[in-house]
């Protein structure tokens, strides 16, 4: 029977975030997975990825079996009812769908933000996980280095990882570009709401910062600050902090605002300090921009930048999804030639072996110099003997009719006799 590639996905398109946290699988967890289903299904390339946005599973085996796949997830996660999310997932059961939905997922097109650049790093670190348990085999290696070079491409060719499309993302990158000649800058995140959590998170792109975190719930900060390395404030104590740090990003939601420039006007400014408001309603006073070395940008200024940037993907996409198409057809060429490959070896056994009986049979009284000879004359022989029909074998792959090619070269060399070499 033929080994299928196959995937299935739990994404943002097709669950709420409470389902999404539900299925998300740690580090180890998937290490337990992957073990699990080489022992269970005998499974010998998997690929499991799971990130804040989705959980996927690519997998090569005979049968498709994703809701046994998933059965087992939910035993790994506790959830005892795990059929009932079913409808969740969506489904990838031939090649070319899971194919197509990997690489989709791999250069940012299914992302939450257009072209987002973290999937391509999850992507990889799922990739070497698979190759450290031994659990990346011919295909997915191929599979997956074709995958990168796609990505190298997208990066190269057209516009859609340029600038920064998301909200969170553009006020990382207007923070790199101030703070680029401060030496580890100070920065304060007041407020861990939705925004200010994707702010928190994305503040691994500045890896030099000193990240002090501050949330009227202070266990919400210390989870963050756990997981990220960044210092926790109580909120009572947040204006020191601001009197302390260059950077302060507000994200917290009031009815009037939070940082006056009363407040601004107390603190020893040395050279500058940047305010970025993301609250709606504002939580910066905007009259704070009157004080020296005040620097104040709010969430309508850093939008219009993301939206700009995002405008720009999204016009790219069609020649992103040029670049795949012809990578996966590539690919899918490279996949025919490999189901051939093991008529080939069989068609120059059979006649090496031929080859062989033929000059044991003539040449037992011949010479060492005869005998290298013949050796040599007969193996060219051979060469020429097998160029054609390896080269039919091939472009029957490419006219997607090898089954057809090799049933007739096998009848033809009697190849069902020969057993393949597997030293």
């Amino acid at each position: 029977m033929q080994v299928k590639f196959n995937a299935f996905s739990l994404s943002h398109k097709t669950a709420p975030v409470q389902i999404r946290e539900l299925i998300s699988l740690d580090d180890q967890a998937i290490h337990s997975i992957h073990l699990k289903l080489k022992e269970i299904f005998n499974l010998s390339e998997v690929l499991i990825l799971s990130t804040c946005n989705r959980t996927e599973v690519y997998y090569s085996h005979e049968e498709t079996i994703n809701e046994e796949i998933i059965k087992l997830i939910g035993l790994e996660k506790g959830i005892s009812d795990v059929e009932n999310y079913l409808e969740y997932f969506e489904l990838f059961q031939n090649d070319l769908a899971a194919i197509e939905h990997l690489f989709r997922v791999s250069v940012g097109l299914e992302a939450q933000v257009v072209g987002d650049i973290q999937i391509a790093n999850q992507v990889k670190r799922a990739y070497q996980t698979s190759v450290d348990l031994d659990m990346a085999g011919p295909f997915l290696h191929r599979l997956m280095h074709t995958v990168f070079f796609t990505n190298k491409r997208v990066v190269q060719e057209t516009a859609f990882r340029d600038g920064a499309a998301s909200l969170s993302y553009a006020t990382i990158e207007l923070i790199e570009t101030i703070t680029s000649n401060t030496y580890q800058p100070r920065i304060l995140l007041i407020g861990l709401g939705e925004i200010g959590e994707d702010v928190a998170k994305n503040m691994v792109y500045l890896p030099d910062s000193k990240v002090m975190i501050s949330n009227r719930t202070i266990s919400k900060s210390e989870a963050i600050a756990a997981e990220m390395g960044f210092e926790v404030i109580p909120f009572e104590n947040v204006e020191e902090a601001i009197d302390e740090a260059d950077v302060i990003v507000s994200s917290i939601q009031r009815n009037e605002p939070f940082i006056t420039k009363e407040l601004i006007s107390q603190y020893n400014i040395q050279s500058y300090k940047l305010l970025v408001d993301l609250s709606v309603p504002r939580s910066i006073e905007t009259s704070v921009e009157e004080v020296p070395g005040v620097i104040l940008y709010n969430v309508d200024n850093i939008r219009s930048k993301a939206s700009e940037a995002l405008d720009n993907r999204l016009a790219s996409i069609p020649q992103v999804e040029n670049i795949i198409t012809e990578a996966i057809r590539d690919f899918q060429d490279w996949k025919k030639e490999m189901m051939v490959s093991p008529t080939i070896n069989k068609l120059k056994q059979s006649l090496e072996q031929i080859r062989l009986e033929e000059l044991s049979r003539y040449m037992k009284n011949a010479s060492e110099e005869e005998y290298a000879v013949m050796d040599k004359i007969t193996k060219s022989m051979m060469q020429k003997v097998l160029k054609v029909p390896v080269i039919q074998l091939k472009n029957a792959c490419r006219r997607d009719e090898a089954e057809e090619m090799i049933e007739i070269i096998s009848d033809i060399f009697d190849l069902d006799r020969v057993k393949t070499d597997k030293n």
